[in-house]
């Protein structure tokens, strides 16, 4: 026996969310060889809602990320166009154009343009935003 139409699971419901849907963000050939930003993020990941954090970074030639450790994150980076070294400073690996890389959490790395330049995508977990909390103790 049928409810009618409309009454089953297919329903569509005028007052619930929106459905998250698949899309293109960007082309991101085209933003390497956008030179608007000379250095630094071409693109960055800003939908609403979003668990990951994600960045379009080009160096030019010989500029570098200066050497840090990430404690919290884990980090995938993939060159996109160009070569570099990836990787700490005492023991740098040599990327290309098409190299995925891994950064664990808690690795010291530095990030050096080729002569060509470097651009790459990174892709983390989203950090939360920060918070204002009481302050504890008297």
């Amino acid at each position: 026996m049928s409810d009618g139409p409309g009454a089953g699971p297919d329903r569509v419901d005028d007052g619930a969310a929106e459905q998250p849907t698949v899309r293109i963000l960007a082309d991101l050939h085209e933003i390497v060889d956008d030179s608007r930003i000379p250095a630094g993020a071409r693109w960055t990941l800003a939908e609403a809602g979003r668990q990951l954090d994600a960045n379009l970074v080009h160096l030019p030639a010989g500029q570098r990320v200066a050497t840090h450790t990430e404690p919290d994150l884990d980090v995938m980076l993939v060159v996109v166009a160009g070569s570099g070294a990836v990787g700490a400073p005492d023991d740098p690996q040599f990327v290309a154009n098409g190299n995925l890389v891994w950064l664990p959490r808690g690795s010291t790395r530095t990030v050096t343009a080729g002569e060509n330049g470097l651009s790459y995508l990174t892709v983390h977990r989203r950090r939360p935003g920060l918070q204002i909390k009481a302050r504890s103790g008297p």
